[in-house]
């Protein structure tokens, strides 16, 4: 079965128990595409079963929180600790802020809660296949923020520092490819994959892969695959 057509484990996070059952039921059914493998309602249960369900795709909603540990918190751990589990931010609010905070943190895709159920679906299936779920407006919060973030990677920390290798996976991850793709596109192992990130990251003074992208953009090297919703 292709990446395209395997059924995608799902978990969802959302501190409205009610809401996420409502959300795993409808899942469960849609074209028996999706495996809903967890529900939580709190930051810690939603990691903790993260760790033990190892979903494809995590839907995170804004509203999780649990005194100062919040849905944010949850993606920087999935950045760092499970980052073969692809994070996507349910929002209550499409503020610019809020937008940059998500994919700035690791989220691959955007939706908020007025969005339809067909859209969860798309984007779920989308961020799954590699690809960035943005609509025009997210995009451009993400090209206005680039001004912002250049000051950190000062022109001597350029891809001048980066070896033809780490360049051609940088390019990679611009196309939106994920790691397992990148392995198989460069005949290396995942391990190797992760590897060349850590340093690049390193190099460049960037924590994730859309920063990664803002850099690339900001350099005129264009994400080919990034899917507009």
């Amino acid at each position: 079965m292709s990446v395209s057509q395997e059924r995608v484990r799902v978990l969802i996070a959302d501190a409205d128990h009610m809401g996420s059952q409502l959300m795993a039921s409808a899942l469960s059914r849609y074209r028996n595409d999706f495996e809903v493998v967890g529900i939580a309602c709190s930051p810690q249960e939603a990691f903790r079963k993260v760790e033990v369900t190892r979903p494809h795709v995590a839907v995170l909603s804004t509203g999780l929180r649990d005194g100062e540990q919040t849905a944010l918190g949850v993606l920087e751990k999935l950045r760092d600790h499970r980052p073969r589990t692809t994070p996507v931010m349910l929002l209550q609010s499409l503020d610019r802020e809020t937008v940059i905070d998500a994919f700035c943190g690791g989220a691959r895709g955007i939706l908020s809660r007025a969005d339809s159920f067909q859209s969860l679906a798309k984007c779920i299936r989308c961020v799954h296949n590699g690809q960035i779920w943005a609509n025009n407006a997210q995009i451009e919060f993400l090209l206005e923020a680039l001004p912002h973030f250049r000051p950190r990677m000062a022109k001597t920390r350029g891809m001048d520092l980066l070896t033809p290798r780490e360049q051609e996976v940088t390019r990679l991850v611009a196309e939106g490819l994920k790691n397992r793709d990148i392995a198989r596109a460069l005949h290396v192992t995942e391990h190797t994959v992760s590897n060349y990130l850590y340093r690049i990251f390193e190099k460049l003074g960037v924590s994730s892969r859309v920063q990664l992208i803002l850099h690339a953009l900001s350099r005129e090297t264009r994400p080919e695959r990034t899917r507009v919703a």
